[in-house]
């Protein structure tokens, strides 16, 4: 307990400097001080420790450091919650706040999102993290954001999720490619059609594997890729066909895809996710009541999107 108490934020800082930039000389650039300082704060925390926290002859974080890392960012995101909550307690919702979100719904929400914030509450800076689900179920654990817009379900125990809305999913292919321009397909019809996919273990790439075998055929792989919206920007290429949420394919660029409905092929549930570890801070509950709001003004004019309950 002595230990706990005899530890500052400098040196913290000093620890969570060096993971993120990967040397004393960059942490101590990115802090704005000399490198002895860095490692003199570093030093004192293993001292008082008992253990190493980074590794002198790699620069690396060991696995003690990497406790103290995650930590570390959580007391961040605590005592910027902190300033923002006494702040908006006189009428004033200042501060910081991190969402991320799933490129494809990036793609139509966040610019109204962030110019709805910059008017209502001028004082917030939103900072806007585009990743998939899985690394962003990661930044919600480490505290690195606040709220994630993601793929539905999440099964984290730490993790709590409101729903947003169900999309639909379609065959998107090329105009000229030799499907042609169906009005709808089956999952047999399929079979044949070389297309882009998931690679094996993801969700929905598990999913319509049993789907395939239910129906009696097997999917012809033209490629895995890891990334919904670099798919959509395959078959805008002409590359192949991909069954994609509705989302990463707008509707209004008719003339370079033809999007397909596909029977049996089950949806995407997108959702709004906080740690359930500590209290959302002002910015972030300001954020989240707006991109409500915006939610139900633009989701509605996407074609395939259907707003949950209550959105």
């Amino acid at each position: 307990m002595s230990s706990f108490f005899a530890m500052d934020l400098r040196q913290l800082n000093a620890v969570l400097a060096v993971a993120d930039h990967g040397s004393f000389s960059a942490a101590a650039r990115a802090l704005h001080t000399v490198q002895s300082n860095v490692s003199t704060h570093v030093a004192h925390l293993e001292r008082e420790l008992g253990v190493e926290l980074i590794d002198r002859a790699t620069g690396q974080v060991t696995s003690e450091g990497e406790i103290v890392v995650a930590r570390t960012r959580r007391i961040q995101g605590e005592l910027e919650a902190l300033a923002a909550d006494v702040a908006s307690a006189r009428d004033q919702v200042t501060g910081t706040t991190h969402l991320g979100v799933i490129g494809t719904t990036a793609r139509w929400l966040v610019a109204p999102l962030v110019r709805t914030m910059s008017t209502r509450h001028p004082g917030v800076q939103v900072v806007i993290h585009d990743a998939t689900t899985i690394s962003l179920l990661l930044q919600l654990s480490s505290g690195a954001i606040d709220l994630a817009v993601l793929t539905l379900p999440v099964t984290d125990p730490d993790v709590e999720s409101e729903p947003l809305f169900d999309e639909d999913r379609l065959l998107l292919v090329p105009v000229g490619h030799p499907v042609g321009a169906p009005d709808r397909l089956s999952m047999k019809d399929l079979a044949g059609i070389a297309l882009l996919l998931e690679p094996p273990g993801s969700r929905f790439r598990d999913q319509l594997d049993a789907l395939a075998a239910e129906a009696g055929v097997e999917l012809t792989v033209l490629a895995e890729v890891d990334g919904t919206r670099l798919m959509a920007s395959m078959v805008f290429e002409r590359f192949g066909a991909a069954i994609l949420p509705a989302s990463a394919a707008p509707a209004i660029i008719a003339d370079r895809w033809h999007r397909i409905p596909v029977d049996g092929v089950p949806g995407r549930s997108v959702g709004l996710a906080r740690s359930r570890r500590g209290l959302l801070s002002a910015p972030a509950r300001a954020l989240r009541e707006v991109l409500l709001e915006v939610l139900a003004d633009a989701g509605p004019r996407q074609t395939g999107v259907h707003l949950a309950p209550g959105s």
